[in-house]
């Protein structure tokens, strides 16, 4: 079992930036392949981005691609996404296999971050 916590969601204004958190408590966090979903109002949950056990290799969805960025810190047992202005709830997972695009692949989740774009 993993139990994940987001962290550093809120009111972001538009043209502005945002870093979210992702902390893990449990089994060995670097056996896990760590992602980032998203969901906005009235649409289904997309995927993000995902990062390799070690932080070597990522992979983004692309609607993001060139604007977020995924990171992980394994001595802090954290993911990051840093990203631009996207109003949407953000989720981040975690998966037993690489390359895990779909949420189904992965096994555990957060609650939930929102981001709310201001203008």
């Amino acid at each position: 079992q993993v139990q994940l916590v987001e962290s550093g969601g809120g009111l972001v204004q538009a043209g502005g930036s945002l870093r979210l958190s992702c902390a893990a408590a449990g089994r060995t966090f670097s056996s896990y392949v760590m992602g980032w979903f998203r969901q906005a109002p009235g649409k289904e949950r997309e995927f993000v981005a995902t990062i390799h056990y070690s932080g070597g290799i990522t992979h983004y969805g692309d609607s993001v691609k060139g604007r977020f960025a995924i990171s992980r810190d394994n001595t802090k047992n954290t993911v990051y996404l840093q990203m631009t202005e996207d109003t949407a709830v953000y989720y981040c997972a975690a998966a037993i296999s690489w390359l895990p695009i779909s949420a189904r692949e992965y096994n555990y989740w957060g609650q939930g971050t929102q981001v709310t774009v201001s203008s």
